[in-house]
């Protein structure tokens, strides 16, 4: 019967339930899709302007400029914000989800990629709500307004990877993996590059998201904080640049 565990050396065939596990797997997976309604095509993290710069112009140049927002950027910031969220979760801790809260949304350095991550904080526990709910939600919702601050969209997803009851390591890999996604999907129409190339860019970031997520999770929280300065630069630019696609 499926759920019940009997011991192999009964000779006996072990059954394990796996449906908990593929089943927050399968909702992990539709919350951090494309189709997902938080606005992700609109932002390109400052890669506009790094184009406009001819600092990202080709395939190479774009991976090299992915590689230090993952490993530098806000791949560590909010690397090491998701797990802090993610962990005062499961512990049920509030004070400590709080803190995360607060500190995502003041380590920005630009006004756009303060926009970023709120806006779609925001637009992805909004969805959440209203097509996906959790019953443990609203609780740390109350945690969120009583800091006053809008949720950043990394604790976003932490907070509803740890209800689900996904691991912190996969929940980052995947949250980051997504992340460079859709930074890949904006250097694609930008620079411009064919959709091969773009997966290829993709398939050199996966080692690379993968330890983002690895460095993220091992690091302490007083170590907290980025040092991608290009991109910063880029994203400051970006809000005075004459044409612009994309909000960030």
């Amino acid at each position: 019967m499926a759920g019940i565990r009997m011991a192999a050396g009964m000779g006996i065939r072990t059954e394990v339930d796996h449906s908990v596990s593929t089943h927050a797997l399968t909702r992990l997976l539709a919350w951090l899709s494309p189709s997902f309604p938080v606005g992700g095509f609109s932002y390109s993290h400052g890669i506009e302007a790094a184009v406009e710069q001819e600092l990202v112009r080709d395939r190479a140049t774009m991976i090299v400029w992915l590689d230090g927002i993952l490993r530098h950027g806000a791949g560590r910031t909010d690397g090491m914000l998701f797990a802090a969220a993610h962990r005062a979760v499961r512990a049920g801790d509030e004070a400590g989800f709080a803190w995360a809260v607060e500190r995502a949304d003041i380590l920005r350095a630009s006004a756009e990629t303060a926009l970023e991550s709120r806006a779609q904080g925001q637009a992805f526990l909004l969805a959440i709500r209203a097509a996906w709910p959790l019953d443990e939600l609203p609780r740390w919702d109350a945690v969120i307004a009583s800091t006053g601050r809008p949720v950043a969209y990394a604790v976003a997803v932490a907070l509803v990877s740890a209800l689900i009851g996904v691991a912190e390591g996969p929940a980052l890999t995947a949250y980051l993996h997504a992340f460079a996604a859709n930074l890949v999907s904006a250097g694609v129409r930008l620079v411009p590059l064919g959709q091969t190339d773009g997966q290829r860019a993709l398939a050199a970031l996966d080692p690379i998201t993968h330890g983002a997520a690895e460095a993220a999770l091992a690091a302490p929280l007083d170590d907290l904080g980025g040092r991608a300065m290009a991109v910063d630069w880029t994203s400051m630019i970006h809000e005075t640049q004459y044409t612009r696609l994309f909000r960030s």
